[in-house]
């Protein structure tokens, strides 16, 4: 089933920067902001957002396609658009004046789930309705995946 097969690489393309950090550290945590300012003096995106995070999610997105029946390059295509969206999040929380790595619900799983499923509708064939089936599915399971991952100490909150 082609839903599954996305809402899976979905869940690695955007669980794999957080993955990464547990496992390196501060290893490569480069900024991909470079510490920028907007001009609103705040950060433009937050040292959370790491060239490491985005590198070994299209990486190992990539890699996984493959194993679900997808090409490497629809892998490496859904993950560096959820972080495209993952950005535009992160970016409109700090216009908002939300602290890096605060919760916004729905802008925290809504952007880097529904880009990437737009962007890959017509490719993949995709209706309206798969693409909010998804989106809702992974919206809801990554509330409770996050919350399980917080019991494991991967992630430092859990949301």
């Amino acid at each position: 089933m082609l839903e599954f097969k996305l809402l899976l690489l979905l869940t690695v393309a955007n669980g794999t920067p957080v993955m990464a950090r547990r496992i390196f550290g501060s290893w490569l945590s480069y900024p991909v902001d470079g510490d920028m300012k907007f001009l609103d003096g705040r950060p433009l995106l937050g040292r959370s957002k790491t060239v490491r995070g985005i590198v070994f999610s299209v990486v190992i997105t990539a890699l996984a396609a493959p194993f679900l029946g997808l090409p490497w390059t629809t892998g490496a295509g859904v993950a560096a658009l959820a972080m495209l969206g993952d950005l535009i999040s992160s970016f409109t929380k700090r216009r908002l004046k939300l602290p890096a790595s605060s919760m916004a619900l729905g802008l925290d799983q809504i952007p880097e789930s529904l880009l990437p499923l737009l962007v890959y509708r017509l490719r993949l064939g995709l209706e309206w309705w798969d693409i909010i089936i998804i989106v809702a599915v992974f919206f809801l399971g990554e509330l409770a995946l996050s919350r399980v991952l917080f019991k494991l100490n991967i992630r430092d909150r859990p949301y």
